[in-house]
């Protein structure tokens, strides 16, 4: 049993991240165990979850997942905490296109069993907002919208007028913050600018974040509320029993066991590689390797002994210049990859495998360039393998999630990665020989064979 409360919104840019993030560097600064999670695929919000908390934001996809991960994930991720503090995604009941509410911040807080805090942008209503918090209340009963947050409140009398006009809606307001410029994050083409980049000025953020929650909101009446969540469904998700319950990949036993030594997995990280879902590595370990992070715009070395690589999203485009300057690594990826040792790259590994971004030359290991452009691509797809791989075999399904505003040219090699079946029918991505490079972004939580077929590729 967790305290936990669900932070949502009307839509987006209320001031979800502005208000969650707060709350739980508030609660953590109070001396509680605060753990965080993020509703959806998005990566960025959850490194500002992991700084107000000092614990691995999370994320919580009902989609990537399906709806009976959710709560197993979550208490996972919970265990041994006093608080959980959820950021919901996009407008309350906004989820997967065309698929009603499914992943949406309703679907997820009807899953955890969790009350709703409504945060809404008041800046340019009064009593209006009466009726827009009866209306995300009422919509669906089993929605438990049990506080509003009331944000970028102008004054003492907007302040008063919103309170006034709240209470006939018997949603009680539980907190009011005032526009405060000096606490946001910058934005760029993707969203707020990665924590990773920015750590020092992140720290004043969260720090000012939490100053102004502290002022602004009624922390005993969010916590009680908190405590007032039912019962969890289930028993918690491990990577453990989680690669036990998958399906059997082609070779049966462990490299660990058939080597005594545990292959050394090298995970890409720093400002340039900073998408990660944690249980990326936690499932790694538990499959028999033993992980090891790198940063590529420092490292001139991959680290010693590197059975398998994985280079996971972020922002290469932005950091191209550096990247490619670093030609000892450059060439000790191709020479990784030219071994046979597995190679797993999603996004913005996609774009450093190949020969050149935006003009800078990259590691080369796939004959394709990559540049940005202005088209963004987001959403949710429908997956399946197209070719054997060290991922997955062929006619795996999975679903995924594309978020980029890069092209890569071509879009799939001789043997594509995937087949995709939505928006439109096309194949994207890259096996060649034990290199899988593909655009999509996968949690392997999902699929756990994932990780022990990677892991048993490896060759220590």
């Amino acid at each position: 049993m967790v305290a936990r409360l669900v932070i949502a919104a009307p839509s987006s840019g209320s001031g979800k991240t502005t208000v969650a993030t707060g709350l739980m560097a508030a609660f953590a600064a109070a001396g509680l165990a605060v753990s965080p999670h993020k509703v959806g695929p998005d990566y960025i919000d959850p490194g500002y979850h992991a700084l107000a908390t000092g614990r691995p934001g999370r994320n919580l996809d009902a989609y990537l997942c399906g709806p009976d991960l959710v709560a197993p994930l979550f208490a996972h991720g919970a265990a041994g905490c006093d608080l959980a503090v959820i950021e919901g995604v996009m407008g309350m009941y906004d989820g997967a296109a065309g698929q009603g509410e499914l992943a949406s911040t309703a679907h997820v807080a009807k899953l955890l069993r969790a009350p709703v805090v409504l945060v809404v942008d008041a800046s340019s209503q009064s009593r209006s907002v009466a009726a827009l918090v009866h209306g995300f209340a009422s919509w669906d009963p089993e929605v438990r919208v049990a506080g509003v947050i009331l944000n970028k409140v102008g004054s003492d009398r907007h302040e008063a007028l919103l309170r006034e006009a709240l209470e006939a809606s018997g949603v009680p307001v539980l907190g009011a913050l005032r526009r405060a410029p000096q606490v946001r994050a910058p934005s760029r083409h993707l969203g707020l600018v990665p924590v990773a980049e920015r750590r020092a000025e992140a720290v004043e953020s969260v720090a000012a974040l939490a100053s102004q929650v502290r002022e602004g909101c009624d922390l005993d009446a969010l916590l009680a509320l908190a405590r007032s969540a039912g019962p969890l469904p289930g028993v918690a998700w491990d990577p453990v029993s989680g690669l036990g319950s998958s399906p059997a990949s082609p070779n049966s036993s462990s490299t660990a066991g058939r080597t005594g030594a545990a292959p050394r997995v090298a995970v890409a990280g720093g400002a340039a590689f900073t998408f990660s879902y944690a249980e990326h590595a936690e499932l790694l370990a538990a499959a028999g390797a033993e992980v090891v992070p790198f940063d590529p715009l420092h490292d001139e070395e991959l680290p010693e002994r590197t059975a398998g690589l994985v280079i996971g999203g972020g922002f290469p485009e932005v950091y191209a210049p550096e990247l490619s300057a670093n030609e000892p690594l450059r060439k000790a990826v191709a020479e990784l990859a030219a071994s046979g040792a597995p190679v797993a790259a999603e996004c913005a590994g996609l774009l450093y495998l190949s020969r050149e971004l935006d003009g800078k030359p990259m590691c080369g290991v796939l004959d394709a360039q990559a540049r940005m452009s202005q088209r963004l691509t987001l959403g949710y797809r429908e997956a399946v393998a197209v070719s054997d791989s060290v991922l997955a075999a062929a006619g795996t399904r999975m679903r995924g999630h594309e978020f980029h505003r890069t092209v890569v040219e071509p879009g799939a090699g001789a043997a594509p990665a995937w087949g995709l079946h939505q928006p439109e029918r096309r194949v994207e991505g890259f096996v060649q020989a034990n290199v899988h490079a593909s655009y999509l972004h996968t949690h392997w939580a999902a699929r756990p064979d994932i990780a022990r077929r990677f892991v048993e590729s490896c060759t220590p």
